[in-house]
């Protein structure tokens, strides 16, 4: 009997769970999927990061800053590498109060220096998990010592240090580095993006236990080298000529600026006190600020130049011209101007005038051209704008536009009042006079280079005085006067020093020319003057018939010593002697007069005047002091003084015009000295014997015989044919000696070319009427 087939139960119940199984493991997939695209994908750059900090650690690699070179190659700052120490703190685990108290010990030396103290250290640690400083840059004996401690979680790390070797030698110019090697002053901060290169990178692998596996490197670039004008030799002279005037009348502070009046180029910028670079934990913020191109003072007597030049070059001033300085006293619009008391000149010539300092002389020569006239000359010798000069901070002084002078201020401005300067400015000025009478901009930076030292590619630039300006002008450069007008304004600034108020400038062996100036200071907070309180000047160059440096002088507040002795002949003019007679020599540039002996040059020191004094003080300061708020908001004479600054810098310190006193009773000009007595009494109607006195007053200098001179349109003039004189031989003589000379006669120098006196038209020993024109050829 056939039996029923079995039926099967469990199949719909395996298919069940297998599809609950296969859901389960969709899912569990799912899960995972999806976790591990949260991980990998959203979370990638976290983990990545965080493996990073476990595994590696980066350091930023900083480049080496660039050189600074003087122009014989010199190294003035320099970068070398020292070891900074640091902690990871998590690494110091509950040990970091012990180990800042340990740390601090060591390196903690100077009680001023915040950073290392414990306290700070401390703070550092617990701030941070994975890196904090514990000293920067530190000395490699104290590095010693923390190795030898060889602490869990302190390390070492090289960086670089910038190394002054010269200490204080141009600081201000050079300025200084920070401890982030961020330039903080001078050329270190105005050339900072340039030379502190572009930093590369360190990757360092490390273990589980923190140990170091392996570093990959990214070399940084380092920065530009730059060589500078500046001569270290002559810098130094500078700085300690100046040092021992400003210790000797315990001066304030002092300026003494040389420059190469051919290209402008300056050969040091001295400023005292100064401050070392090396030391920064000691600096004194009150010497920090480079007061030749970042604050301004009344120029005084030494903007008689400016006055003069350009009078004589727009005005058809000469200097045997005469100029009636009224006893010492003019009145314009109910304003006197005086001379000083002592002062009390009549009839003189201008050069005379400009000699000893007459306020009244040389307000009429302002009053000749003009105050448009004026004040373009004014602007064409660079005061009242920015020179350019690469040094941060600078000031474009305080020169008013002529609609904004009152009625009398031509007159201020025509002795130095109610304009500011800056001693870089000054010296300029003075260039722009020595050198034919062609402005040219100052400048500190010779070239920026990637070469080093040792490079034959970056060759030396040493300075050889020039005989004459470049061939190609530089941007800025402009004509101001005519080579007429410099030769003139050099034989009058030479009688200055030999004749006037500037003998203490003297040199041996060389010519010099200059002006002097004393001025009292203005208080900015009443806008008088001072008193008591006078900046000394003196600006110059040497020798006279070919300069070869300008250099200008300037000592804030001498106190010690007489009142005289605070004059600018007295204290600044000594000052320029010392440094333009060892620069002279340390170039070579050779004698244009005999050398005197020692026995010569004390009785020559014994006969010196003592200087110029201070002019009275009737400008108008409030104007002067609302001009400061024209200037450009990044002027420092504007800005609000950083603490760096000290409290007197951030005053307008005013220096005031000077005047000299008259010359003994009956005393002739240094020219007429220099003739023989029987030539001298022909000319004055005496008898050769040298007894005979000019008829004039003692106010008025003694007068050589005028020819009669009258002048006519288009520029004729026609002559006394009555009176006759002989032609001197001029040959072989310079252009100063052939004017004198001229002078001396009562004729007149017309000038063509350069050099000694080749040939002269009248020839020599031709009677002529007296003013005669003689035309002098030179050649070299």
């Amino acid at each position: 009997m056939n039996k029923a087939p079995r039926q099967t139960l469990t199949a719909p119940i395996r298919r069940i769970r297998f599809a609950y199984v296969a859901l389960f493991f969709c899912a569990w997939t799912s899960l995972i999927a999806v976790r591990l695209g949260w991980l990998q994908v959203v979370r990638h750059s976290d983990f990545v990061h965080r493996a990073a900090l476990q595994q590696q650690r980066t350091f930023e690699v900083a480049p080496r800053r660039g050189m600074l070179y003087d122009r014989n190659l010199r190294e003035l700052a320099v970068t070398v590498q020292v070891d900074s120490v640091y902690a990871v703190p998590s690494e110091l685990g509950d040990n970091r109060a012990s180990a800042a108290e340990i740390l601090a010990e060591i390196v903690h030396a100077d009680p001023r220096d915040n950073f290392t103290s414990q306290q700070q250290m401390l703070a550092r640690f617990n701030a941070s998990k994975n890196f904090a400083w514990v000293a920067r840059k530190v000395d490699p004996g104290i590095v010693d010592r923390l190795r030898e401690l060889n602490l869990k979680g302190v390390y070492f790390q090289k960086e670089f240090k910038r190394f002054y070797p010269n200490n204080d030698l141009a600081a201000q110019v050079l300025g200084y580095v920070g401890t982030d090697d961020i330039g903080l002053g001078g050329l270190e901060r105005q050339f900072d993006e340039d030379m502190h290169g572009e930093p590369g990178h360190m990757l360092t692998a490390l273990d589980a236990k923190r140990h170091v596996l392996g570093s990959e490197e990214n070399q940084p670039m380092p920065g530009e080298n730059l060589v500078l004008s500046i001569d270290a030799n002559i810098q130094y002279m500078a700085e300690r000529a100046l040092d021992a005037q400003v210790e000797k009348v315990k001066a304030l502070h002092g300026t003494v600026v040389v420059q190469d009046p051919h290209t402008g180029q300056v050969l040091a910028l001295a400023v005292s006190p100064r401050f070392n670079p090396n030391d920064q934990k000691h600096m004194d913020s009150s010497v920090l600020t480079n007061l030749a191109v970042s604050d301004v003072y009344e120029p005084g007597s030494t903007f008689k130049l400016v006055t003069y030049s350009a009078a004589i070059d727009a005005a058809g001033v000469q200097p045997t011209d005469i100029v009636d300085c009224q006893g010492g006293a003019m009145t314009m619009y109910g304003r006197t101007l005086h001379d000083d008391r002592s002062d009390h000149f009549g009839r003189v010539t201008v050069q005379y005038a400009l000699e000893h300092s007459s306020d009244v002389g040389a307000a009429k020569m302002a009053l000749k051209l003009g105050n448009l006239k004026f004040y373009d000359y004014m602007r064409a010798f660079g005061f009242g704008d920015r020179s350019g000069i690469e040094l941060p901070s600078e000031t474009r002084g305080l020169l008013r536009n002529p609609r904004k002078w009152g009625a009398t201020s031509i007159l201020s401005m025509a002795i130095g009042q109610e304009v500011g300067v800056t001693p870089v400015q000054l010296v300029t000025m003075v260039s722009t006079i020595a050198n034919g009478g062609v402005y040219m901009p100052p400048h500190v930076l010779l070239q920026s280079t990637d070469e080093m030292k040792g490079d034959p590619r970056l060759k030396p630039a040493a300075f050889r005085p020039s005989n004459g300006l470049p061939a190609t002008l530089p941007d800025g450069a402009h004509r101001v006067i005519t080579e007429m007008t410099s030769a003139k304004m050099r034989m009058m600034m030479q009688g200055i020093v030999t004749e006037g108020t500037g003998r203490q400038a003297a040199l041996n062996g060389y010519s010099s020319g200059g002006k002097t100036g004393t001025a009292q200071k203005i208080d900015p907070a009443t806008h008088t003057y001072s008193h008591t309180k006078l900046v000394a000047s003196f600006a110059g160059f040497a020798p006279v018939s070919n300069p070869a440096i300008s250099v200008a002088v300037v000592i804030d507040t001498p106190t010690a010593g007489s009142e005289v002795q605070h004059y600018g002949g007295a204290a600044s003019a000594p000052v320029f002697a010392e440094v333009a007679q060892q620069v002279l020599e340390y170039l070579g540039v050779p004698h244009d007069q005999p050398l005197k002996t020692k026995k010569e040059l004390t009785v020559a020191a014994k006969t010196e005047e003592a200087g110029d004094a201070p002019s009275e003080n009737t400008a108008d300061l409030n104007a002067m002091f609302d001009d400061v708020n024209s200037l450009p908001a990044d002027d420092p004479l504007r800005a609000p003084q950083s603490n760096a600054a000290p409290a007197e810098v951030a005053a307008i310190e005013k220096p005031v015009a000077v005047t000299q006193k008259a010359p003994a009773n009956g005393k002739t000009s240094g020219i007429l000295d220099m003739l023989p007595a029987k030539v001298v009494a022909a000319f004055h109607g005496g008898d050769g014997t040298g007894s005979a006195a000019p008829d004039a007053s003692a106010q008025t200098m003694p007068q050589k015989a005028a020819p009669a001179v009258e002048a006519k349109e288009k520029g004729a003039v026609v002559v006394d044919a009555g009176l006759r004189v002989p032609v001197p031989s001029f040959e072989g003589s310079g252009l100063r000696g052939v004017v004198e000379r001229a002078d001396s006669a009562g004729l007149r120098v017309q000038a063509v070319g350069s050099g000694l006196a080749r040939e002269q038209v009248p020839a020599a020993g031709t009677m002529v009427p007296a003013g005669t024109e003689i035309v002098v050829r030179f050649s070299r």
